[in-house]
């Protein structure tokens, strides 16, 4: 300890002579945060600037001689002195990752920068108070702040330092909330994240406006990212919360298709859950499962920027691509493409049989750089456009934590590139990692443009449900551009509303129009769509009927509204008509009690005021009564979650 021992030695020859009592106890406390410190097994990193100088030794030993230089032994260098101690203790204890500047510092792993640039982050009040009482020792005003370098071109950790200020009294306002760790992964602040902005729908009056048109959606993402928040102790985002996607989450027990059909649509009508007086009409499309999947060529485009470096995101990325290649067999073929600072071909066009040299060019991907977003898009659709083969699927597989910051960065943009490509017959798919600058938004348009999904993996369970479990659907369509419309009956329907669907809305005329995109429905994959519906004469309407209402007349059937879908096979340019009555003696369709106890959830956590009093215990009661068969444990953790959610709100 004798750097330390020549560092008590020049604060005392630097500084009026304290108080004996508080001056020892101040310095003890310093000694046993640097001992417990140095306790550590394993040496800090060198500064670049200064390879000598290592770890915290180095820096006592720079500090002691600065201070013993007499045309510096000023408050300041005292000051320094004092900030550098106090900082210790909290090194121990705190990781931190900064999005997108490939920052995840450990101390035992960490390079002291020379000029800290970055933002401040409070300490806890025990450090302060520990701190402030070295201040005070030598009759300073003091204010804590940590403060991280981000070195040019160098991906390596940094380690936080600390700066003094002058002390206004109380702590340094906060920043982000730092990150938290679960299961060894980070979660960064939520800050610059992006989601799509669509109003919740609204009620509709049948008279007024009969007809209701949408696309169809297949995208898993906002359950995978509503369970990430809520896992961590915080509600979602809002605009994370699209309840299409979190009820298309879960499978359900529809009828399968017959024949050469590509899907069957089923109905059902129950009461519904939230406002007595109303009910609820369950669409169900459940997808056909070939009997043979068709070989595939996968262009794996992966983000390779710096804002990837975090656990849970390229590192995750590579376990969940492992998973993937395990369903592959000889007949497919894989090749892999990167982008950072620049677009690259890291895999040529290679067999899966050949599972190692794929993994080896897996292993060898790093972060580092910017997001050349524009340039590996174009380079991966080039790709799949060499390896495409008559009756071959060709998809690209973009996994990203959505930070398009170079080249294409306005999803409008981005929407209409992949517009003209998807024209090709090259499939778009879109796995979203990581959190902290996640950008839904433009991972929606590309998704919806691209004739492909949308998921969010956060976990390798969430990996081995989507790459595995549902790999076909996933990856092989059986029906494009799948639109649904729905005319309701004013003589029997008053009010309607269709639950979810906000950012898939379409025009009227939009149904009929072959040229207009909508969502594709992969083999084996089901679509659920809700509508709320308030009968004529119900009490529950919310709106006054018109004094020459239409719905004032005598029904002139049963039928409720009249069901119109339109696909295209794929390949194809001409769609395909199917319709069906939806009668009002119809019965409930199974598991829409779980598919209803969802929705519930879903507008509970939007914070609808279209619900009634529904509460978090009904959606939990529910969900737990409707369970059902539930191998893989899905519908539970719905239950655990809503449990999270319903605590967190309170």
């Amino acid at each position: 300890m004798s750097e330390f021992d020549d560092l008590k030695r020049a604060l005392d020859d630097a500084t009026p002579e304290p108080d004996a009592a508080r001056r020892a106890e101040n310095l003890a406390l310093a000694m046993k945060n640097f001992d417990s410190l140095q306790g550590k097994t394993t040496e800090a990193r060198p500064t670049p600037e200064d390879p000598e100088n290592r770890g915290f030794r180095g820096v006592i030993a720079m500090l002691t001689k600065t201070l013993s230089s007499r045309g510096v032994l000023t408050a300041s260098t005292a000051l320094a002195a004092v900030a550098l101690v106090a900082v210790i203790p909290v090194l121990q204890e705190v990781p931190f990752s900064k999005a997108g500047n490939d920052i995840a510092a450990k101390p035992e792993a960490a390079v002291l920068p020379q000029e800290p640039v970055t933002e401040p982050l409070v300490l806890s009040p025990s450090r302060t108070e520990d701190a402030q009482d070295l201040a005070d020792t030598h009759a300073l005003e003091f204010e804590p702040v940590i403060v991280m370098e981000e070195a040019a071109g160098a991906p390596a950790p940094r380690m936080m330092t600390r700066e003094a200020a002058p002390f206004a009294g109380g702590l340094a306002k906060a920043a982000p909330a730092p990150q938290i760790l679960q299961d060894g992964l980070l979660l960064a602040p939520e800050d610059t994240e992006a989601y799509p902005e669509a109003e919740s729908n609204p009620i509709k009056v049948t008279t007024e406006e009969p007809v209701s048109t949408f696309s169809i959606d297949v995208d898993t993402a906002s359950w995978s990212i509503i369970r990430n928040s809520l896992s961590f102790g915080r509600l979602p985002p809002e605009g994370a919360v699209r309840i299409e996607e979190m009820i298309n989450y879960f499978p359900y027990d529809y009828p399968s298709p017959q024949g050469a059909e590509p899907f069957r649509a089923s109905l059902g009508v129950m009461d519904s859950p939230w406002r007595e007086g109303t009910q609820l009409v369950h669409i169900g499309l459940q997808g056909a499962m070939p009997e043979a999947r068709p070989p595939l060529n996968l262009v794996f485009l992966i983000d390779t920027s710096g804002s990837m470096s975090d656990p849970n995101k390229l590192p995750l990325l590579k376990q969940s691509f492992r998973l993937l290649l395990g369903q592959l067999n000889a007949e497919d073929s894989v090749s892999i493409v990167t982008y950072a600072g620049s677009a690259g071909r890291v895999l040529e066009p290679t067999p899966a049989s050949e599972r190692q040299t794929i993994l080896d060019a897996l292993e060898r991907l790093d972060a580092g750089g910017s997001t050349a977003g524009q340039a590996g898009l174009q380079l991966a659709y080039a790709t799949a456009e060499a390896m495409a083969e008559d009756g071959k699927v060709s998809r690209v597989i973009l996994a990203t934590d959505g930070d398009f910051n170079v080249g294409i960065s306005d999803p409008d943009a981005l929407k209409n590139y992949i517009a003209d490509k998807r024209e090709t017959g090259t499939y778009l798919s879109i796995l979203g990692f990581g959190r902290g600058n996640l950008d839904d938004a433009t991972m929606q348009a590309l998704a919806q443009t691209g004739n492909g999904m949308a998921a969010y993996i956060d976990t390798l369970a969430e990996a081995q449900k989507v790459l595995v479990d549902q790999l076909t659907g996933a990856l092989v369509p059986i029906a494009d551009d799948v639109k649904i419309q729905v005319e309701w009956n004013p003589a029997l329907v008053a009010e309607y509303r269709l639950i979810g669907y906000e950012t898939r809305a379409l025009r009227r005329e939009d149904f009929n129009n072959d040229k207009v995109d909508a969502g594709e429905i992969g083999a084996g994959h089901q679509v659920t769509a809700l509508y709320e519906i308030t009968p004529v004469g119900s009490e529950a309407r919310l709106t006054d009927p018109l004094r020459y209402d239409r719905a004032a007349l005598s029904p002139e059937s049963d039928e409720l509204g009249f069901l119109k879908l339109r696909y295209k096979a794929p390949g194809e340019s001409v769609s395909q008509l199917v319709q069906t009555p939806i009668m009002a003696d119809t019965a409930p369709l199974p598991d829409a009690d779980f598919a209803a106890a969802i929705a519930g959830f879903g507008q509970l956590l939007q914070g609808s005021d279209l619900i009634g009093d529904y509460t978090f215990d009904d959606a939990i009661n529910a969900a737990t009564a409707a369970r059902g068969d539930d191998p893989f444990g899905y519908r539970q953790e719905a239950v655990t979650l809503m449990r999270l959610a319903q605590s967190l709100s309170k």
